[in-house]
């Protein structure tokens, strides 16, 4: 999905090769399809989108003004575009309010900027963002797993009640508790904390599957904030 978002958002036209837009067959052996939904948004309403697969969006730099005659430059006149020194200082923090510590964002361009860093030139959002490691918490079987988001909803990125290796929560444990590193229940914690500023979850096969008899387990999940609903 994130392909096709980079490739087409804010395109009039896109033309994909659906080879390699999908880096796993997620069922062998059957002849498979892409449908894609999407819609027009009229042109006089410009959006830009921020995404990062497993993470928090940070904003380092945002602009609203114009630095190149290129950018943005299809069918506009010369003289919209020979301004080159054109910035904005306050762009920097709607975006970062808007945007940080979030998986997601799109944004209306409208209003962003209050003033007009250069009257009569062609301007155009530029934005530079990176992605933050999603928070992890690692709980062992018998303990409590808290989660918490600061400002926003919990959004589970991965979450497993089981065993991936030796080591993790393995003190004082005997040596046949530990063997089986393919331990999994997957999607174990999305069902609870999605969309909760907190949440917290009693690591043990009473509230979970038990997805491995006779193996000491332990509840690994991460996430990062999503959207809050107002």
């Amino acid at each position: 999905m994130s392909l096709s978002l980079n490739r087409c958002n804010g395109l009039r036209e896109c033309e994909l090769n659906t080879q390699g837009l999908a880096p796993k067959d997620p069922c062998f052996g059957t002849y498979k399809y892409y449908t894609t939904n999407y819609i027009c948004i009229p042109a006089g309403l410009q959006f830009f989108y921020l995404h990062v697969e497993n993470g928090k969006i940070q904003i380092n730099t945002a602009n609203y003004g114009r630095t190149d005659k290129t950018t943005c430059s299809e069918g506009r006149p010369s003289e919209q575009l020979q301004n080159t020194n054109c910035y904005s200082p306050n762009a920097l923090a709607p975006v970062s309010k808007r945007c940080n510590g979030l998986r997601e964002c799109e944004l209306n361009t409208q209003g962003l900027a209050p003033k007009d860093p250069c009257f009569g030139t062609y301007k155009y959002y530029t934005t530079n963002y990176i992605c933050i490691p999603a928070e992890t918490s690692v709980t062992c079987h018998g303990g409590y797993s808290y989660l918490k988001c600061e400002n926003g909803k919990i959004q589970i990125n991965t979450a497993n009640y089981g065993r991936t290796d030796k080591t993790t929560c393995s003190e004082g444990r005997p040596s046949e508790q530990l063997q089986n590193t393919n331990c999994y229940s997957p999607n174990a914690l999305a069902p609870v904390c999605n969309g909760l500023e907190s949440c917290e979850v009693f690591a043990t096969h009473t509230v979970f599957t038990d997805p491995c008899f006779g193996i000491y387990k332990y509840l690994c999940a991460s996430f990062s904030q999503g959207k809050a609903h107002k």
